[in-house]
């Protein structure tokens, strides 16, 4: 089958950031007085909009989250992106390589995805074609980011690729009615990844870029 459009997920599918994000925050939960590791955030909070996160992390800490919490996560990962911020391997060159249409569809925030578009050189790659949390009202796992990519880009979701790391993503892509490739390219990958993305309907998983590829191409 070919594709008409790829739609690819930001953190841990563009941007290897995943491990950064999460440790940022795990520091500013703890700091809050919820002891919060790398791998408690890995398993609870990624692929999701912070506004989706905030009320589990209240009920966790028992009072609010002060205002600026996701303000100073930004500005934290911005000041180590510099040092420590790497596309995911692969994708620089897979981008350059597929001629399909693309678009990034992410709960992550416009600001942060420009970050790392800036620092890859891919900007003008995804000119135009970058959709975020903030462009629907439910955020992943449910689809409405996905329908909402594929509708701007007037693009049927049975002809869509959605590439994702994440288990939300990966349930919100699949009750979009597209093919999703579960990516599991990221340094934040632990044991068990693969299976969890399978068990939440990926119709494939790749290791790699080159994996996706052939995937695409079979």
């Amino acid at each position: 089958m070919t594709y008409d459009l790829i739609i690819f997920d930001y953190d841990g599918v563009v941007a290897d950031s995943e491990v950064l994000n999460s440790t940022v925050m795990a520091e500013q939960l703890t700091a809050l007085g919820l002891p919060t590791s790398l791998d408690d955030v890995l398993a609870a909070y990624t692929g999701k909009r912070w506004r989706d996160n905030r009320p589990v992390v209240e009920a966790a800490l028992g009072r609010p989250c002060p205002e600026d919490f996701h303000t100073t996560w930004f500005a934290t990962c911005r000041a180590r992106a510099r040092r420590q911020l790497k596309p995911v391997p692969g994708m620089v060159d897979f981008v350059g390589r597929r001629t399909e249409r693309r678009c990034i569809a992410s709960s992550s925030g416009p600001d942060w995805i420009g970050v790392g578009l800036d620092l890859f050189g891919l900007t003008d790659h995804f000119d135009g074609a970058v959709f975020t949390g903030l462009n629907v009202e439910r955020g992943k796992p449910h689809p409405d980011i996905f329908i909402h990519a594929a509708r701007q880009m007037d693009v049927d979701p049975a002809r869509v690729l959605v590439i994702e790391d994440s288990e939300a993503g990966v349930i919100a892509g699949v009750a979009a009615g597209m093919t999703v490739v579960g990516l599991t390219a990221g340094g934040h990958v632990r044991d068990g990844h693969a299976q969890r993305l399978v068990a939440r309907g990926a119709h494939h998983v790749a290791d790699s870029y080159a994996a996706v590829s052939a995937f695409m191409d079979r």
